[in-house]
């Protein structure tokens, strides 16, 4: 990878350290938000675990024949799991299959071909259905020497205990303010920019300089016009929910519109103006259109339903809690 961000850095840094210290566990859970780097952590530990001759700084040489055949992408003891093609062979599964982990176990039974290491990496880990996960189990309750198997994931969460209690958790945490300014002016960003796309991204720097290349920004206060022109009623629920779900930008609109009632309230709350978007002044009645927001999020990759209508009537309540606010702003 190019060199690495600072909180890449450090999560890679407690690796190599316990690696020395001969401390490192045979299983370990990369874990923490989108674009944070967690990939490239693992990939750059699965270099350093399959290098002959490691350096100094205890990173991979690059020179020997395990990282020439890396570099190639052809190394024998370096297994990748992640999403195959389904049985039509037309489009890749949702899910890592039990197969799959069976066969992760069987190799993992092989002598290693290069004489040192074998290294797995499972990304994303959260994506394992159920047998998938008992599958897994059985390959961490008997590790053997000299294997290491990463997983990878934003929700850790969904992974079962019994897995996430047998792996070394190496977490990626939203580093300070001022530090992530300073990568993204690295990135070429300037200070203004940086800045609305921290605020906008809650501090998470790989995620701003993600939004501002693809302008997700610009989304971002489409939405927020968008909830101002339904509770001024100069938009219609339907039309803005059927404008919001016309694409795969569907799930990000509503993570947007879901922040601007936190951000919102978080204006309120410090007596401060909110300079996106004015939200009514129920807090209990807006803390459930949150809730319900963010559950509809989860559920449009559920096929069959009517998200078009959910979040139709999602609109038309939030224009009702704002003409109630407006209401009781006019009576005062």
């Amino acid at each position: 990878m190019s060199a690495p961000a600072p909180w890449q850095q450090r999560v890679l840094d407690r690796a190599l350290a316990s690696l020395a210290e001969g401390r490192l566990g045979h299983a370990l859970l990369l874990c923490g938000p989108p674009h944070m780097g967690k990939r490239d952590v693992a990939a750059a530990l699965a270099r350093r675990l399959l290098c002959a001759s490691p350096g100094a700084d205890g990173l991979a040489c690059g020179q020997c024949r395990g990282c020439q055949l890396l570099a190639a992408g052809t190394h024998p003891d370096l297994r990748e799991v992640g999403f195959i093609p389904t049985e039509k062979g037309d489009k890749l599964r949702s899910e890592i299959i039990v197969d799959q982990m069976r066969e992760l176990g069987q190799w993992f039974s092989l002598t290693p071909q290069m004489g040192g290491a074998q290294v797995a990496v499972i990304d994303p880990a959260h994506a394992l259905n159920p047998s998938a996960s008992n599958a897994l189990l059985k390959t961490l309750e008997e590790p053997s020497r000299d294997r290491y198997l990463l997983l990878v994931t934003e929700e850790p969460g969904r992974l079962p205990a019994t897995i996430r209690s047998r792996c070394q958790r190496l977490e990626f945490r939203t580093p300070p303010r001022a530090e992530a300014e300073a990568w993204l002016a690295g990135q070429g960003i300037g200070p203004q920019a940086a800045a609305r796309a921290l605020d906008a991204a809650r501090g998470h720097p790989g995620l701003a300089a993600a939004w501002l290349a693809d302008d997700s920004l610009a989304l971002r206060t489409a939405v927020l016009a968008g909830l101002a022109a339904v509770a001024d009623g100069r938009r219609t629920p339907v039309e803005l929910a059927a404008e919001w779900l016309s694409d795969e930008q569907g799930a990000l609109r509503l993570r947007f519109a879901a922040e601007a009632v936190l951000d919102g309230l978080a204006h309120r709350l410090a007596a401060a103006r909110d300079p996106g978007l004015t939200v009514p002044a129920d807090l209990q009645k807006l803390s459930a259109w949150f809730d319900a927001v963010n559950r509809l999020r989860g559920q449009l990759a559920v096929p069959g339903l009517r998200h078009d209508l959910v979040l139709a009537g999602l609109l038309l309540e939030w224009r009702s809690m704002s003409m109630d606010s407006k209401s009781m702003r006019a009576g005062r």
